[in-house]
């Protein structure tokens, strides 16, 4: 099976599908990052809306209405969903393999 031209993911872009497995807004999205990555990943704001233009632009994520007008919320699209399962088993195998040959 061919990889998708887009993988891997970046960690920051992996990390921002994987917080809109349900539906937030920039700072929600911010600090869920930040709490999965055990602050590993902390993102700036320009950081997190260029990231989000891209998705957009990808349609890996879409707008949804917002019970608060100045805020823009965002969830993961079937095609977001979809490469972000393709990473994580490409990265489960990478695991499999490494542990095979290094031992766990």
């Amino acid at each position: 099976m061919s990889r998708d031209r887009h993988l891997p993911l970046t960690e920051t872009v992996y990390y921002i599908l994987l917080a809109l497995r349900e539906p937030a807004h920039g700072y929600l999205i911010m600090q869920k990052v930040e709490e999965m990555s055990a602050g590993q990943v902390r993102m700036a704001a320009g950081t997190l809306y260029g990231a989000v233009e891209n998705l957009l632009k990808q349609k890996w994520i879409q707008p949804v209405q917002s019970e608060d007008s100045r805020r823009k919320v965002y969830v993961i699209t079937d095609q977001g969903l979809a490469i972000l399962r393709q990473d994580f088993e490409r990265m489960k195998h990478m695991i499999e393999v490494t542990n095979a040959i290094m031992g766990s």
